[in-house]
C-alpha cells in the first residue's frame, strides 16, 4: 500500500491498486465521527458511442443511459437500497455527471455494513423489462419538470449555443424521445462495459482502518469473476473552435431575466497537472478580475446590473472545457456590454500583483478547507482521479502559477469571438 502524506495540510491518503485494476484509496481522518465511502466509475452521458472491449464492435447507446443507469442499480428484488442504508441509520444517493458516476453513502455508525452493501449492489445490476418501462416514466417526468426551471434551462441553453457535436450539449439525463429506446440489454452492456473494476475507483474518507478498506473491497469484488478488460475507447465526434450560436433566448416564468454569459476552451486535450493547471490559473484570474473584491464586481453591483446572486466557474474536462457567468439581472444587453468591456480593460491593463496574489491565498485556503469536508474532498478526490490529477497537487500547482502565466490566459481564454449567450427572459 502507498502512502502520500501532505506536510501542509497533515493528512495521509492511502492507495492501493488491486489486480483487477481497481484502486482503492483511503484519506484516514482519526477523531472524525462521521466515515463516508464512494466508489465511482469513469462514465458518464457523453460516452454514448464507445468501442465494445470484448466484442471490438462500435456501439452506439441511448444519450441518458448513464444517468438512467445509476436509478436503476438501486433497485433489487428486496426492495430500494436506499432503504437498506436507512436501516444502518447512513444516508446514502448517487451522482452522474458528464464524465463520471458516483455511488456513495455517510454515517456515523455501521460503517463495515454500509461499505460492505456499496461495493455489492453497484456489482449487481438487476433489470427487467417492466422495471426499465417503469424508470421510464419516472425520468420521463423528471425530464420535462426540469424544462419548466429556469436555472436548468439557462444553463442547458448556453451549452447548446457553444457546442456544435460534442455531447457535453445533450442534458445528462437525456431526452424524452431518448430514454424510450433504453432497453435492459443496453443497460447491461453498459454496466459490463463501464462498471468494470480497472474502470473504477473506491474512496473512503473518516477513522477506519486502511487495509481493512482495502481487504473488504478486494473481497467484496473477488465474488464477481471479471474477464481482463483493455482500456476502454470512447469516440466522441470533432468539435470546431466556433461556438454554435452566438445567443438562446427562451421566455419562462421569471421575475426578473436571468443571464448566462459563456466562454469556450479552445485548449482541450490536456489531462494531469496541465489540466489541474489551466483549472487553477482560469479560477484565480475569475476571482481577480471578476470576484467580489474586483473593481468589476462592485462597478457592477453598485449599478444595479447584479446581485449576491452573480457568480462565475469554469469547468474542464479532457475534451472540453468552458467559463460563465450567470445571475438574474434587470438589464440583460447592458451586463452583456459591460462584462465584455470590463474583461477587454482587464486584458488590455494586466492583472495587479496584489489581486493575483490575493486570488492564490484564496484558492490555496479553499484547498485547505476543503480538506476538512469529506464531502467536499470525495467529490474533488474523484473528479481529480479520472482526470489524472493528485489531491496533493492542488497547492504546489497554485504555488507555481505565475502573473505572467495569468494575465496571457486572461487575454486568449476571454475571447468575445468565442462566447455565446442565454437569456430567460420573463414571459
Amino acid at each position: 500500500m502507498h502512502q502520500y502524506y501532505d506536510p501542509l495540510i497533515k493528512d495521509t491518503l492511502f492507495t492501493e491498486k488491486l489486480e483487477n485494476g481497481l484502486t482503492v484509496a483511503v484519506l484516514r481522518k482519526p477523531g472524525y465521527k462521521e466515515a463516508t465511502g464512494r466508489i465511482a466509475t469513469h462514465y458518464g452521458s457523453v460516452d454514448s458511442r464507445f468501442i465494445d472491449p470484448q466484442t471490438g464492435e462500435e456501439v452506439h447507446v441511448p444519450d441518458g443511459i448513464a444517468h438512467f443507469l445509476e436509478h436503476k442499480l438501486f433497485e433489487e428484488e428486496e426492495g430500494n437500497v436506499s432503504d437498506f442504508f436507512s436501516e444502518l441509520g447512513a444516508e446514502s444517493n448517487a451522482y452522474t455527471t458528464y464524465t463520471h458516476t458516483v455511488y456513495y453513502f455517510n454515517t456515523t455508525e455501521n460503517f463495515d455494513q454500509c461499505f460492505e452493501l456499496l461495493l455489492k449492489f453497484v456489482q449487481n445490476p438487476q433489470f427487467t423489462d417492466e422495471s426499465v418501462a417503469k424508470e421510464q416514466g419516472i425520468i420521463d417526468q423528471e425530464i420535462r419538470m426540469y424544462m419548466d426551471d429556469p436555472g436548468w434551462r439557462s444553463n442547458a441553453n448556453l451549452l447548446e449555443a457553444l457546442y456544435v457535436n460534442h455531447p457535453v450539449k445533450i442534458d445528462i439525463a437525456g431526452t424524452v424521445e431518448s430514454i424510450k429506446q433504453i432497453t435492459k440489454e443496453s443497460l447491461y452492456l453498459c454496466h459490463r462495459t463501464f462498471y468494470h473494476p480497472a474502470n473504477m475507483v473506491v474512496f473512503v474518507v473518516g477513522d477506519v482502518d486502511p487495509a481493512q478498506v482495502v481487504a473488504m473491497t478486494r473481497a467484496s469484488f473477488a465474488r464477481h469473476n471479471y474477464p481482463e478488460q483493455t482500456e476502454i475507447r470512447r469516440i466522441l465526434p470533432e468539435e470546431p473552435g466556433e461556438v454554435h450560436e452566438r445567443r438562446r433566448m427562451e421566455k419562462l416564468v421569471v421575475s426578473q431575466p436571468i443571464f448566462r454569459m459563456g466562454f469556450k476552451e479552445q485548449r482541450v486535450g490536456l489531462h494531469g497537472q496541465d489540466l489541474l493547471r489551466q483549472d487553477l490559473l482560469t479560477a484565480m484570474v475569475l476571482d481577480a478580475v471578476c470576484g467580489r473584491s474586483s473593481e468589476l464586481y462592485t462597478s457592477l453591483y453598485e449599478s444595479g446590473l447584479i446581485d449576491h446572486r452573480f457568480g462565475f466557474e469554469y469547468s474542464p474536462e479532457e475534451s472540453y472545457g468552458y467559463s460563465y457567468f450567470a445571475g438574474p439581472t434587470r438589464d440583460p444587453a447592458e451586463l452583456e456590454v459591460r462584462l465584455l468591456a470590463g474583461l477587454q480593460d482587464a486584458a488590455e491593463k494586466g492583472i495587479a500583483e496584489a489581486d493575483f496574489e490575493r486570488a492564490r491565498k484564496k484558492a490555496i485556503g479553499r484547498t485547505v478547507s476543503m480538506m476538512n469536508d469529506p464531502d467536499t474532498v470525495s467529490y474533488v478526490f474523484v473528479d481529480g482521479f479520472f482526470k489524472e490529477e493528485g489531491l496533493f497537487d492542488y497547492i504546489p500547482v497554485a504555488n507555481s502559477l505565475t502573473l505572467e502565466a495569468a494575465n496571457e490566459r486572461l487575454r486568449t481564454h476571454f475571447d468575445p469571438q468565442r462566447t455565446a449567450i442565454s437569456i430567460i427572459y420573463p414571459k
